[in-house]
């Protein structure tokens, strides 16, 4: 089996061919659909997911994959000890509807842990990677840089929150008696990446969230030295009943 730089490499490089073919897709045009639980989902989730798995089991086929498109359509696969988890295009609904806010996710989780993985943000030429107690980068045209998450500025808190998913009143609670600087909207994983580069310093999650949605994001965010805790403060773990999530916040760094 590879070592994790040598997996975190093959994940970059699917990551990358995924999120061409995307906008390859919306260059030429596609129509929308919508799954069982009414949620949408485009050809351009099946193209991507194709060939990430499709990389993923010729390189590494002891390792299993679970992938969002392919748990829809009904193939199930048992939880093991070492297991991909990748969500081809998080954020359909912004992609749908012309916005630049979706990723593409390929997480690797070992003994429940979310070990290494890589965040592509294709319409922004941006691909984010880390393992995690090795740090994070963040790549593009112009190369390769560390990033690193922020402490909190005198000025406040700079929070994210999902453009269609959550409760607004739950968040007004959450933020009672804390001093926020603005407030911005984001869709898909974008919103990890951009506290993992110390652009902003909470993301409160209140929406339903799967695992393939969350597993790389998190990886990247705390390799930059943030976190991804439950409402009750544990850390993020997979393999859960239905590849479900429970309420989540994402924080920056803590101190320097």
């Amino acid at each position: 089996m590879r070592d994790d730089e040598e997996l975190l490499a093959l994940a970059a490089e699917l990551a990358q061919q995924a999120g061409a073919a995307i906008l390859g897709i919306r260059a030429r045009g596609f129509d929308v659909q919508r799954k069982e639980d009414r949620s949408v989902v485009t050809e351009a989730d099946h193209a991507a997911e194709a060939i990430i798995v499709a990389g993923l089991r010729a390189a590494e086929p002891d390792i299993p994959v679970i992938a969002e498109e392919e748990v829809a359509g009904g193939r199930i696969t048992a939880v093991a000890p070492v297991f991909w988890l990748v969500d081809p295009l998080d954020g359909t609904r912004e992609f749908a509807a012309g916005n630049d806010e979706f990723a593409v996710n390929i997480g690797l989780v070992r003994n429940g842990e979310p070990v290494l993985g890589v965040v592509g943000i294709p319409a922004a030429g941006e691909l984010f990677g880390g393992i995690i107690g090795q740090g994070a980068w963040k790549r593009t045209e112009d190369g390769e840089v560390p990033v690193h998450a922020r402490v909190v500025p005198p000025e406040g808190l700079t929070v994210l929150a999902s453009r269609h998913h959550g409760d607004s009143s739950q968040l007004t609670a959450f933020l009672g008696g804390r001093r926020v600087a603005r407030m911005v909207n984001y869709g898909s994983s974008v919103k990890f990446c951009r506290l993992a580069e110390g652009l902003a310093d909470l993301y409160p999650r209140f929406g339903r969230t799967m695992e393939w949605d969350t597993c790389a994001p998190q990886v990247v965010l705390e390799a930059a030295g943030g976190s991804v805790r439950t409402m009750q403060g544990a850390r993020l773990r997979y393999g859960k009943p239905g590849w479900e999530n429970p309420h989540f916040v994402c924080a920056g760094r803590e101190t320097d």
